[in-house]
């Protein structure tokens, strides 16, 4: 898998956008575009693959990481194509693309030689920044790409929060000095504390509080709030034995859903720029499956303590 991976990485500028080879797109296929959100889930499925990542490193890496920083847009944030002012959807900044990239960079950070580490704590940086920035008050963040038809604006800060948490407890995981603390503290603190009061009363999320559910937003939800459980206590100020709840009324509702076979039909919550809604069969499958390890990485790490 890792092999097919780097291998479909674009190694030549590209034929129609002209986007610089380190990228990967959505598809192996001639109509495939160059993105970040693809690029990031390349470079962490890749470094999820390897138990010692410094081992694997490769130009391939150094390339996609790289491609990552010279798409940052003077904001921090991370675009979907392209560098830009942010008037269009392809060069506009999204937390979700840029929580992504956070992930990746944060990954191999261990792995890089000095010059590209210093780039990327420096992307870090930014891209944090970014973050705090563009957090709402009431706690979450809007996506770029994924919505929630049923929401009065079609908006889904279920998806947006769970992924930004996700990214940013992993940063205060990570072996690295983590920009903004306090202040980023205080935005999973509160991100955490939105998802935990936007779930169902059932044990599932949907794209807003008391939204319609779905399998791949109870999933993501599932998963950002393990990711708080790993953030060592000290810096976060919220309920761990809610969040923990949360989590196991989520984790039932999903394994009810796995029980009756519904979790293998997918929801409508992306769309494109024009709101041509559009489901991934798998989605539901492939946040589920990455919520439920996650739970289970937790337990085993407790059973061991």
């Amino acid at each position: 898998m890792q092999r097919w991976l780097l291998h479909e990485q674009q190694t030549r500028p590209h034929p129609y956008t002209g986007a610089a080879p380190g990228g990967w797109a959505w598809t192996n296929k001639p109509g495939g575009v160059p993105d970040a959100d693809d690029t990031a889930g390349a470079l962490v499925a890749i470094r999820n693959l390897e138990w010692a990542p410094e081992q694997r490193f490769s130009e391939g890496i150094a390339e996609g990481l790289t491609w990552l920083l010279n798409l940052q847009n003077s904001d921090g944030g991370i675009p979907t194509f392209c560098r830009g002012w942010g008037h269009l959807p392809f060069d506009r900044s999204s937390p979700d693309l840029t929580a992504h990239a956070v992930r990746a960079w944060l990954g191999w950070l261990e792995a890089c030689p000095p010059a590209l580490r210093e780039r990327v704590e420096a992307g870090l940086q930014r891209a944090v920044k970014f973050l705090l920035k563009t957090q709402t008050k009431e706690g979450y963040w809007l996506p770029l790409w994924f919505g929630n038809q049923y929401a009065p604006d079609e908006t889904n800060g279920v998806y947006g929060a769970s992924k930004v948490v996700h990214a940013l407890a992993e940063l205060f995981s990570a072996n690295v000095k983590v920009p903004y603390q306090k202040k980023a503290a205080r935005a999973i603190s509160t991100a955490t504390d939105w998802l935990v009061k936007a779930q169902n009363l059932d044990g599932s999320w949907g794209g807003f509080p008391s939204g319609p559910p779905s399998i791949e937003e109870t999933a993501l939800a599932v998963h950002a709030l393990v990711k708080v459980l790993t953030v060592p206590g000290e810096w976060l100020e919220i309920a761990a034995g809610d969040v923990s709840l949360s989590v196991r009324r989520g984790v039932s509702w999903l394994i009810a859903r796995i029980q009756d076979d519904s979790w293998v039909h997918p929801s409508p919550i992306g769309f494109y720029f024009a709101r041509l809604w559009y489901f991934e069969k798998i989605y539901p499958l492939a946040f589920t499956v990455g919520a439920l390890r996650a739970v289970d990485g937790l337990l085993v790490r407790r059973a061991k303590r």
